[in-house]
């Protein structure tokens, strides 16, 4: 009689194989030229927008989303235009990495922090008719100047071909948006010189056949395998000897388990600082992610017009990303208050029903609405409700403390009826209050500004500690502007990980980058050109209210794949129709 033996141990011989192959290929990787490294780019390019539409619709279909659903555009956008749009911005910097040339065409300036601040967004023609009045400019750390931006700018490119170490570097994707894994890879493959292996995350692993296509030419030539599998694998990867870094995209608790082990010997071995593993370990976690309203002249416009944007920033993804909204603060005083909360109830309520489709959401929100005797739902018909929950004494902590990761809302309440007071003490509660440093969106009305002053408004952001501020805009634009750098604001360690070490994108690979700010038009056009404004830009595509978003997505992906003047018209009037 055939026996099964309980105990036998799982085949890795697979992965040794292929980390055999990336070890033999890590040197030659680490020694190819820039013109080499922009020739890869270009195919990946051209297979990325074969494999495109698969892409996007096969997510879309995974993630519950009906054929044709405007939502489908949330896929295109988070997906393949991301890459495409990577692939520009990194083909670019290779393209002037001589002398840092690139830097050349950036504009700087000094923040009223007496910070340096360089100008990502808009660096093209084409950016300012296409994303019309956004702005993105990335803060430098303290003591970064000018003069010394090249040598704090690409300086792994500073170090001869001839000198480059060769290293495989493990990438542990996430499970929510489509474009993290492989923006992570682009991390380390163009701005590390380092070889990979993804290890793709169970949630979204039937992307494996759509990465391996699009990135077909890093695989060929050694740079980068492709894994599947659970926990095991992962676990088996990071302490594998030939894996010299770390970086994960996910939870916090996914990290600490990397790196301190889990159970009773991981809170041992972080009581003592002693880690697991010795790797250098990077990372992008999640966080209790606020969004201020700052009280002001609001219109009934503006108050339906911004309740779709919160809507969008709790559910872009149905509710599943690291940056969604979670606090969010509000002027207990001011006299718009309830309208936008009715507003936001309603927006939520006449979406297009879509399903929690991410493990264990339906536990995390019964969990986060049990911690609150006043938790209320805000009703999206067919798709689960919105569990919203009022946050105001040290009673209520375990809310500024736990990411939900799902349709759940907190919100706080601030008094006071001038507008610079109230910031200050918004901004001093995200910082003092609220777990991690990931993003943080400021709404506040231009009149407001003015009134606090620009440079009043500039210096009190500066103490705002996030890695991604957003003034009248989502924390997650700089996610989707691959130009901005990507993470967490510096200071987290290993015992004190937060939101996570390090940044990705930043496809300019700025060494020092302390943030990212962005902005956009407070109202769309064409309202906002009866009021003074001089932008273009309508609903923004991203926004959940978006009706032709899942046009725009393809359009504007075609559109990063080759720019083109007469690819412009179909462009514009679908983004006037959503």
């Amino acid at each position: 009689m055939n026996q099964i033996s309980p105990t036998l141990s799982p085949d890795f011989s697979a992965l040794d194989r292929d980390l055999q192959t990336l070890s033999a290929a890590s040197e030659t990787w680490a020694r190819t030229s820039p013109q080499e490294r922009i020739k890869v780019l270009e195919e990946i390019k051209d297979n990325l927008m074969e494999v495109a539409q698969g892409w996007a619709q096969t997510a879309a279909r995974r993630k519950l989303i009906p054929a044709g659903s405007p939502l489908e555009g949330e896929e295109w956008i988070s997906g393949p235009y991301a890459v495409m749009g990577a692939c520009n911005g990194l083909i670019e910097t290779l393209s002037g990495m001589e002398g840092k040339a690139f830097l050349k065409r950036l504009k700087t300036r000094q923040t009223a922090s007496d910070q340096l601040s360089v100008q990502v967004l808009p660096h093209s023609i084409f950016d300012r008719l296409l994303l019309s009045g956004v702005t993105a400019e990335v803060w430098m750390e303290r003591g970064v100047t000018k003069s010394d931006l090249p040598a704090q700018t690409a300086s792994a490119y500073d170090i001869p071909n001839g000198a480059r170490k060769g290293k495989v570097a493990l990438v542990l994707g996430a499970g929510n948006i489509a474009s993290i894994a492989p923006l992570d890879v682009f991390q380390k493959a163009f701005g590390e010189h380092q070889v990979v292996i993804l290890k793709m995350n169970p949630v979204n692993d039937y992307l494996t056949e759509y990465l391996e296509a699009a990135l077909k030419p890093l695989i060929t030539r050694g740079a980068l395998r492709i894994v599947k599998g659970g926990a095991d694998v992962g676990a088996y990867l990071c302490d594998h000897p030939a894996v010299d870094e770390i970086h994960i995209t996910g939870a916090e608790a996914s990290h600490d388990a990397i790196v301190w082990g889990t159970g009773e010997e991981g809170k041992t071995n972080k009581a003592a600082g002693t880690p697991k593993i010795s790797k250098p370990v990077t990372s992008e976690l999640g966080a209790v992610c606020p969004t201020i309203v700052v009280p002001g002249p609001w219109s009934r416009a503006d108050l339906q017009f911004q309740a779709e944007h919160l809507a969008t920033q709790k559910l872009h993804n149905s509710g599943f990303n690291c940056v969604a909204c979670q606090m969010l603060i509000l002027p207990r005083d001011w006299t718009h208050k309830q309208t936008l909360l009715d507003n936001l109830r309603d927006v939520m309520g006449n979406l297009q029903a879509r399903q929690a489709y991410y493990p264990g959401a339906e536990d995390r929100m019964a969990q986060f609405a049990s911690h609150s005797e006043a938790a209320t739902q805000f009703d999206r018909g067919a798709a689960p409700a919105c569990v919203v929950v009022p946050v105001q004494g040290e009673a209520d902590k375990w809310f500024t403390q736990n990411e939900v990761f799902a349709p759940a809302l907190s919100t706080h309440e601030i008094g006071g009826e001038n507008p610079e007071a109230y910031l200050i003490e918004a901004v001093r509660y995200a910082n003092d209050s609220l777990h991690g440093t990931l993003g943080a969106n400021i709404l506040i009305h231009p009149a407001t500004i003015k009134r606090i002053g620009k440079t009043r408004f500039e210096e009190i952001i500066a103490d705002l500690r996030y890695g991604a501020i957003a003034v009248n805009a989502w924390t997650g634009l700089a996610f989707l502007a691959t130009a901005c750098p990507w993470g967490a604001f510096p200071g987290h360690t290993l015992d004190n990980v937060g939101s996570g070490i390090g940044f990705a994108h930043n496809t300019y690979m700025f060494d020092r980058p302390e943030r990212v700010v962005v902005s956009a038009p407070w109202r769309p056009y064409p309202r906002n050109n009866l009021s003074g404004g001089f932008t273009l830009l309508p609903r923004p595509p991203w926004f959940v209210t978006n009706t032709r978003q899942h046009v725009l997505g393809r359009l504007l992906t075609r559109f990063e794949y080759r720019p083109s003047w007469l690819k412009l018209p179909r462009i514009f009037v679908n983004a006037l129709r959503g």
